[in-house]
C-alpha cells in the first residue's frame, strides 16, 4: 500500500493523527507508514525490523495500517467531494474548509448530503418549480410585509406547474422538510437521542409466526440501543433478512418532536407558524426517523460485526495454533453408514501411502473382515495415530477402533478430529489436482490425518468460513471478514514458520511476500530440480526477487540443509552478525546453532551497530538456544467416555471430558462426542463472573463439563463448568 501518490493525502498529518488516535509514538508511526509504503509486510516488519519501529507488534503495526488505509480513503473522498460542490458552484470558503477539517467519512457525507447529487425527490421538484427562494423566506420566520396570500402570489405559474398559492406553500414546506432533515445539527441530535433513549424493536411479520421457531427470543423483543450486545442484534438482524421480523429504532415521539419543533420553530408570532409546525411534524415522519433508524441500524451494524470478526478471528487463531501431533505415520477414518468407512494412510511428512474401505457400522456391521483389514494396515505401516472425523458414525466407529486398540494391546493413538469443511475441501478444484485419482471421500480421510498431524498446515487449504469457529459468518461484512481470517492465517503461518521442502501451494502462498503465484513456481521448480538444500536456492526461482526473498526468507525452514541457520527464524541478512557471535566465543557458527549453554554466554550489547540493535540482537540469541522451536503447545488427545456415543446417552449430572470448538459472546461450545455440541453459557464457564468467554476457554482447549440440560426434540445440549 503506497500513500504517497493519494491526492489531497497529507502524510505527515496522517502520521499524527494515526499516532493521537492509536496511542503511540509519533516517531515509531511514521517509520511503520515508510515501511509499510516500502512494499514490506507485517510479519517481515514485527520480526526483523524492531529498531526501525521501536518494538512495534503485528496488532499495533495492523492497527496502524488499518488507520492509514482510513486515512488515504477520507483523503480521496474530500477531493471528491470539494469538486462535487464546486461544480455546483456553491463551495465557500467556509464550507471548504469544514470539509477539509473532517476527521472520519461519516461526519464528512453528512456535510455532503445537502449538495450530493439524488433521486427526485418533493423537494426537489419544488426547486425546479422555482419555490427555493420561498422557502428560505419562510425558514428566516420574519414577520411579513404582506398578507400571506400576497407572500405566494409570485410563485404560482402554470407554466412551472405551480397553478395556485397551495401548491407554492406546499413546496416550499417539502423543500424546508429537507433542509431540516439534511442539517448536520439535526441529524447529529437526532442520533444522539437514538443512542441515549431509543429501543431497538424486533417483532414478527404478520403470517410468519409459524415459521418463526428460531428466532422466538425476538417475536416481541424490545431493547435498548446503548446495551443491545452484538450476537442479539445479529440475530434480529438475521431474522429480517430471512423475511421473518420487523427490526426497527423506537424512540417517543411526542417528547423528541416537541424538542425538534422547540429547536427549529423560532417564531410563534409568524404567520405561517401553524403550517410550519405540521412540517415539522412531517419531516420526523417521513424524513429524519427513517433516517435515523438507518444509521443507527448501519452503525450498530457494523460495530457487531467488528465483534463479531474479532472473534472469528480469535477462533481461528487457536485453532490454526492446535498442538500439532507430530510427523507420525497416521491412519485417518471418514466414517459412514451405508457407504462405510474410508480409510487413508499418510506417513510422517502426510504422503498418501494406501486406502480401503470398511464397515464395521450399520447396516452392514462387518467388524470382524473391518478388525482383520484394520489389523494389517496398522502393522503393515507402523501407524502410530488414528484420526476420526467427528461426522456421521463417528462415536460408533470410535468404538471399534477402540476394541480393536483394546483386544491387540497396540501401540496406537485414536483421536477424534472435527471434519468442518474437510468435505469442501475434498471436493475443491486443489484437492482434485493433488489427488486426481481418488475418490472425494478418500480425500477427505487423507484430510483427516493430515489435520491430525499438523492442524495448521492442513487448514490453510479450506475457506476459513467453511471451518465452523464463527459467529454470524454469513450475516457480517464479508470484506471485513475475509480481510481478518487472511491476516490470522498470514499471522500464524508466519509465526510457525513452514517447511520449505514440504509446504503445499496453499501454505507457501501464506508466507510473507510469497502469494499464490509465487508459491507455485516453487514448488514447481521443487518438483523439478528436488530439495531446497539452503534457503539461496529460493533466488534461482522464477521471478522470485529480492524483495520476495527478504521477507519470505525468515520465515522458511530448511531441515538438515547446508546452513543450520536455514531451520531457525534467524534471517539470512543476520547470518555475518552469527559469524561474529561464534568468533566472539571461539567457535565457529555450527556449534553455536542450538547450543543453549553457549549461546547464553553472549551479551546483546557487544554487538550492537549501526545494522543490528539490542532488539535484534535478543532474539537472535534466543534462537539460537533452541533454533526453530516450533511455539505451538504440546499435543493432548481429549479422552471422550466410550459409554456415551449420542444425545439419547446423555444423564443430566453426567462429567464428561470434551474439546472447545467455537467461542462466541454468550458462551462456548463444546464436542462431549455424541455429534452435537453442548453449549456453555457464559454464566456457566466458570465459578466467578466472566465478563468475557475469551478471558478463559479457546477453541481446542480440553475441558471438563457437567450436563445440565438435554432437549432432544431441539438437539441442543446445556452444560457447565460449575461443578
Amino acid at each position: 500500500m503506497t500513500t504517497k501518490t493519494q491526492p489531497g493525502f497529507d502524510p505527515d498529518s496522517a502520521a499524527k493523527s494515526i499516532a493521537d488516535e492509536l496511542g503511540l509514538p509519533l516517531r515509531q508511526v511514521q517509520s511503520a507508514i515508510e515501511l509499510l509504503d516500502a512494499g514490506n509486510t507485517i510479519p517481515f516488519i514485527a520480526r526483523y525490523r524492531k529498531e526501525a519501529t521501536g518494538g512495534l507488534n503485528e496488532i499495533d503495526l495492523r492497527a496502524i495500517e488499518d488507520a492509514l488505509e482510513k486515512a488515504t480513503t477520507l483523503a480521496a473522498r474530500k477531493v471528491t467531494v470539494l469538486k462535487s460542490i464546486s461544480e455546483q458552484g456553491l463551495l465557500t470558503p467556509e464550507l471548504q474548509a469544514k470539509v477539509e477539517a473532517c476527521t472520519d467519512l461519516r461526519t464528512l457525507e453528512a456535510i455532503y448530503l445537502p449538495f450530493k447529487p439524488k433521486r427526485r425527490t418533493r423537494a426537489t421538484i419544488a426547486r425546479e418549480r422555482g419555490l427555493q427562494p420561498l422557502a428560505d423566506l419562510l425558514l428566516q420566520q420574519q414577520p411579513l410585509i404582506q398578507s400571506k396570500q400576497e407572500t405566494l402570489a409570485p410563485f404560482v405559474d402554470k407554466n412551472k406547474e405551480v397553478p395556485d398559492t397551495e401548491t407554492a406553500l406546499q413546496g416550499a414546506l417539502d423543500i424546508l422538510a429537507e433542509q431540516w432533515a439534511e442539517d448536520v445539527e439535526t441529524r447529529s441530535w437526532m442520533t444522539h437521542q437514538a443512542y441515549s433513549e431509543g429501543k431497538i424493536s424486533s417483532q414478527v411479520k404478520r403470517g410468519k409466526k409459524d415459521q418463526a421457531s428460531k428466532f422466538e427470543l425476538y417475536l416481541d423483543h424490545h431493547e435498548a440501543v446503548k446495551k443491545i450486545p452484538s450476537h442479539r442484534l445479529l440475530a434480529m438482524l438475521r431474522g429480517a433478512s430471512e423475511g421473518i421480523l420487523r427490526v426497527g429504532v423506537e424512540l417517543d415521539p411526542s417528547q423528541v418532536v416537541s424538542q425538534l419543533k422547540a429547536k427549529l420553530l423560532t417564531n410563534r408570532q409568524f404567520e405561517f407558524y401553524q403550517e410550519l409546525n405540521s412540517t415539522v411534524d412531517d419531516c420526523y415522519q417521513r424524513l429524519l426517523m427513517p433516517a435515523t433508524e438507518s444509521s443507527v441500524l448501519q452503525t450498530l451494524k457494523e460495530k457487531a460485526d467488528e465483534e463479531a470478526i474479532a472473534v472469528f478471528g480469535k477462533n481461528l487463531h487457536e485453532l490454526l495454533m492446535s498442538a500439532p501431533a507430530g510427523p507420525r505415520v497416521t491412519m485417518g477414518i471418514d466414517p459412514g453408514f451405508r457407504t462405510g468407512c474410508k480409510v487413508a494412510i499418510v506417513d510422517g511428512t502426510g504422503k498418501f501411502l494406501t486406502n480401503t474401505t470398511i464397515y464395521p457400522t450399520p447396516p452392514k456391521s462387518d467388524t470382524v473382515t473391518a478388525g482383520k483389514e484394520l489389523l494389517e494396515l496398522i502393522k503393515q505401516h507402523n501407524v502410530e495415530l488414528v484420526a476420526i472425523g467427528n461426522g456421521t458414525a463417528s462415536r460408533e466407529t470410535d468404538a471399534f477402533v477402540a476394541d480393536l486398540v483394546r483386544q491387540h494391546k497396540l501401540e496406537v493413538t485414536r483421536v477424534m478430529v472435527s471434519e468442518s469443511g474437510a468435505s469442501i475441501y475434498s471436493a475443491s478444484e486443489l484437492a482434485a489436482k493433488e489427488f486426481p485419482d481418488l475418490d472425494i471421500t478418500v480425500r477427505g480421510a487423507i484430510s483427516i490425518a493430515r489435520r491430525l498431524q499438523d492442524p495448521l498446515a492442513e487448514l490453510v487449504k479450506t475457506d476459513p468460513k467453511s471451518i465452523g469457529v464463527g459467529q454470524y459468518q454469513h450475516d457480517v461484512n464479508q470484506t471485513q471478514l475475509r480481510k481478518c481470517l487472511e491476516r490470522t492465517v498470514e499471522s500464524c503461518v508466519n509465526h510457525v514458520g513452514v517447511d520449505l521442502n514440504m509446504a503445499s501451494v496453499p501454505l507457501l502462498s501464506h508466507v510473507a511476500g510469497i502469494g499464490p503465484k509465487l508459491a507455485e513456481r516453487i514448488v514447481e521448480f521443487r518438483n523439478e530440480h528436488g530439495r531446497f538444500s539452503s534457503r539461496k536456492e529460493l533466488t534461482k526461482v522464477p521471478k522470485l526477487g529480492k524483495k520476495a526473498f527478504e521477507q519470505a526468507a525468515g520465515f522458511l525452514r530448511i531441515r538438515d540443509g547446508d546452513q543450520p541457520l536455514d531451520n531457525s527464524a534467524v534471517h539470512p541478512e543476520s547470518y555475518t552478525l552469527v559469524s561474529r557471535m561464534a568468533k566472539k566465543l571461539g567457535a565457529d557458527s555450527k556449534s553455536l546453532v542450538g547450543n543453549a549453554t553457549l549461546s547464553q554466554k553472549l551479551k546483546a550489547e557487544e554487538f550492537v551497530d549501526d545494522q543490528f540493535g539490542i532488539p535484534t540482537i535478543v532474539d537472535i540469541i534466543a534462537e539460537l538456544a533452541k533454533p526453530g522451536r516450533d511455539p505451538r503447545s504440546e499435543f493432548r488427545a481429549v479422552k471422550f467416555d466410550d459409554n456415551v456415543n449420542s444425545m439419547e446417552d446423555l444423564r443430566t449430572g453426567m462429567v464428561l471430558e470434551g474439546v472447545i470448538t467455537n467461542v462466541t459472546h454468550f458462551g462456548a461450545f463444546v464436542d462431549i462426542g455424541v455429534h452435537q455440541d453442548g453449549l456453555i453459557h457464559v454464566s456457566q464457564l466458570a465459578n466467578h463472573f466472566v465478563k468475557d468467554p475469551n478471558e478463559v476457554v479457546s477453541v481446542g482447549d480440553c475441558v471438563k463439563v457437567k450436563v445440565m440440560e438435554i432437549d432432544l426434540p431441539r438437539k441442543r445440549i446445556s452444560v457447565t463448568r460449575k461443578f
